[in-house]
């Protein structure tokens, strides 16, 4: 997954392995939220998803 900010607003986007991107529009993100909370707000909201392998949402780059 990605996520950018446009126009003060957060976009999240879902990052295929052949490079497309698709836009998540059920989760919103708070345009008032700081990129360095980024990760703990969408591991808030995606923790059913957590694995073994991945337990959490780390910021990649």
């Amino acid at each position: 997954m990605s996520v950018i900010k446009l126009e003060q607003q957060w976009l999240l986007f879902i990052e295929s392995d052949s490079g497309i991107r698709s836009r998540v529009y059920d989760v919103v993100i708070p345009p008032d939220l700081d990129e360095s909370e980024l990760a703990s707000y969408l591991d808030d909201i995606y923790h059913e998803f957590a694995s073994e392998k991945h337990p959490r949402v780390v910021k990649v780059s």
